[in-house]
């Protein structure tokens, strides 16, 4: 958190022009090593001193500002690709960006090819944009010029045919002293972001540690479904018997055994590796608000549900099964790839359900390497108890015999898809502001089919599968347990409760329209004589209020200019409060910090600015905005917000939170993120207020 801290600090001085001699840890040394006539190579290198280190030219947009070379135009020559970096950067998760980032531990340089239009003297200029980070501090830097004195003689030497591989060049050297030079003000000189053409395998937005646990799970539950579990015994029995001719005996089974997890490993992660070549740069944006792919997933996990239920059957085409299975039947190791993939076919209808939301999850994220590793890991695991039972067939004898309870285990699913599949229709009617989910409601049928799910566990709901339950064992008593008791524990959600365990998962506190607390959602961590704060008074109706909300009871304004001048009119600090719709973080951040009443006494303090990054509505044509980043016309009010965050902020990241002063400049020189720590925002809404009082 203090390398965030200090981070952000540095950001807004360079905003309010307060950088005038920083030391720069980086000293840039420009060499021209020109390869013919028509071609140069300008090679930056960067020896990076005092224990920081350098981020290189690819960022996730959630991370740090990448390392950026801008050249000035010039038609003496046209660059040839992008710079190749060398060595290649070091890919690490960060916790406080709280994502993968590239970067290079110690020197680094930077190759870039230009193409001239002729062999004659020139002089390349530009400017590069970077940061660097040590364990204590971030130091961003822009605007640090650059020079290349390109040589016709060097040129056309180089190309000449008795020229010498490897024979020392004469170098342009030039050290950069962008010390001296202070730094434009930001809103006089925009922020430009760079935009990766291609994100790299690397680039990830989200933690893969617990999507891959999960596509571990997934893959063995899918091995106890109706579907998969009966074949075990006839596929490891496929194993352990000898090869045609009678030879082979236990080692041509193991091997079987390898050679058919590897297979079903290999189809799942083929599957995966279709998904991330699809994916672009907007696509996990696109998923996470378009209300056509939204609809999309729900009816995707209402129909598996349904086909769980018992409703229909889901099967691939019977004569693709056949064909894989007549290959299988013909013996041999290769007889092994086509047994993994007919049972990848004939379980389809058991499996589907699993892989269709491990491809939905990964494909809403930013990472291209989720849906390649939640395939690769689900169809490990589904494989990985067929080798293992190749190994020790003994095992077979002490497996659970097939029955009902494998039905049992398929209904269980649909009710939990169903469940999580209203996820997708809340994003909708969030995004939208169809306003068809009332956060009782959502809730309510949360709790109706969790408790169905009970009932039916108990055995006292039978479908047309299912087989009698004269009694239930431990085992499923502990699964009623754990399902009545989430029950109980939905139950105050309907009453104003905040349920932060599932938060992020349901409507915000915003649509709830009974509230027994009225303005702290009834679960508040305030100390005893805590009050909520003096009532809030605006200057006039917000613009947005008839579909914009603050929640707790909470008063503010929607639009940025509107905030700053009533900020103005009352003497008060603003709170500018960036956040989504669909933003699960956003909504985590209420439930389980701003539901503390000290912290809503706080706020009631300041003037709250809200400002939705991804709202729909319209916007008359004399707001619309021109990006300083994209070049793009932004007209929309989320496309707006978010494009200023970029701008003034240099981040895209929700939930953000700053403390400003009327005039729109910092009162303090950190920002603040995602932190459940209700102590830790207490004490920054409190240094912004001590600040603003001491200005």
């Amino acid at each position: 958190m203090k390398k965030m801290a200090l981070w952000l600090l540095s950001l807004c001085f360079l905003a309010a022009g307060a950088v005038n001699a920083q030391e720069n840890p980086v000293k840039w040394k420009f060499t021209v090593e020109p390869v013919n006539e028509q071609e140069a190579v300008l090679v930056f290198s960067a020896t990076v001193t005092g224990g920081y280190h350098l981020y290189a030219q690819q960022q996730d947009p959630l991370g740090p500002l990448p390392t950026e070379f801008i050249f000035a135009e010039n038609a003496d020559y046209k660059l040839k690709g992008k710079a190749v970096e060398s060595p290649a950067p070091v890919s690490e998760k960060d916790e406080t960006f709280g994502v993968m980032v590239q970067f290079f531990k110690k020197d680094a340089q930077f190759r870039q090819t230009v193409r001239l239009n002729a062999a004659k003297d020139m002089e390349i200029k530009g400017t590069i944009d970077y940061q660097v980070c040590n364990d204590e501090t971030c130091l961003p830097f822009n605007d640090i010029p650059f020079s290349f004195n390109v040589k016709a003689a060097d040129l056309k030497k180089a190309g000449a045919p008795a020229a010498v591989a490897g024979q020392p060049e004469e170098e342009a050297i030039a050290e950069a002293t962008p010390a001296a030079e202070p730094v434009a003000e930001a809103q006089a000189e925009p922020a430009v972001v760079a935009t990766a053409e291609e994100p790299a395998a690397e680039q990830t937005g989200e933690s893969l540690g617990g999507f891959i646990l999960i596509a571990i799970l997934a893959g063995l539950a899918a091995v106890f479904t109706p579907c998969v579990f009966p074949m075990i015994p006839m596929t490891v029995s496929f194993f352990i018997d000898s090869d045609a001719s009678g030879k082979g005996g236990r080692g041509t089974g193991i091997l079987k055994g390898a050679i058919f997890t590897g297979s079903i490993t290999l189809i799942y992660t083929a599957i995966g590796a279709i998904v991330a070549a699809t994916k672009s740069a907007d696509f996990a944006n696109v998923l996470s608000t378009h209300w056509i792919p939204n609809l999309i997933f729900f009816a995707l996990f209402v129909v598996f549900a349904f086909s769980f239920f018992g409703l229909f059957e889901i099967t691939l085409p019977t004569g693709l099964s056949n064909k894989m299975d007549a290959k299988a039947d013909k013996g041999g190791y290769i007889s092994a790839f086509f047994m993994a993939a007919v049972l990848a076919i004939v379980s389809f209808s058991c499996t589907g359900p699993f892989v269709a939301a491990l491809l939905v999850e990964a494909a809403m994220g930013t990472s291209v390497l989720k849906p390649l590793l939640g395939m690769f890991f689900f169809g490990l695991a589904m494989g990985l108890p067929f080798f293992l039972l190749s190994l020790f067939p003994s095992m077979l004898e002490k497996l659970p015999r097939s029955g009902g309870w494998l039905n049992s285990v398929k209904v269980v699913f649909a009710f939990v898809l169903l469940a999580f599949g209203m996820k997708f229709l809340l994003n909708i009617d969030q995004v939208y502001e169809l306003h068809l989910f009332t956060r009782e409601v959502y809730l309510s049928i949360w709790i109706v089919l969790f408790t169905l799910m009970g009932f039916y566990l108990l055995g006292k709901i039978k479908f047309s599968h299912d087989s009698d339950v004269p009694h239930i064992g431990v085992f499923r008593l502990v699964l009623v347990v754990i399902t009545f008791t989430f029950v109980v524990y939905l139950i105050p959600g309907l009453f104003g409760a905040p349920l932060k365990m599932v938060s992020a998962l349901v409507p915000p506190m915003t649509v709830q329209q009974f509230d027994l607390s009225k303005a702290s959602a009834a679960a508040t961590v305030a100390m005893p004589g805590a009050s909520a704060g003096e009532e809030q008074v605006l200057c006039g109706t917000p613009k947005y209020a008839d579909k914009l909300t603050l929640p707790f009871g909470l008063k503010g304004y929607f639009d940025y200019e509107e905030g700053l001048a009533c900020a103005k009119q009352q003497n008060k600090p603003v709170f500018i409060d960036f956040k989504g719709h669909s933003c699960a973080n956003c909504k985590k951040m209420e439930m389980e910090v701003w539901t503390d009443a000290r912290v809503q006494a706080l706020l009631k303090k300041y003037v709250i600015v809200a400002l939705y990054c991804d709202d729909r509505t319209a916007l008359p044509e004399n707001e619309w905005v021109t990006s300083v980043v994209d070049g793009n016309v932004k007209k929309t009010l989320g496309k707006r917000n978010a494009d200023f965050e970029v701008t003034k902020f240099k981040t895209n990241t929700l939930p953000y939170y700053h403390l400003l002063d009327a005039e729109g400049e910092p009162i303090v020189a950190t920002s603040y993120g995602y932190n459940s720590d209700v102590e830790a925002f207490i004490a920054y809404l409190q240094s912004g207020l001590d600040a603003f009082a001491n200005r």
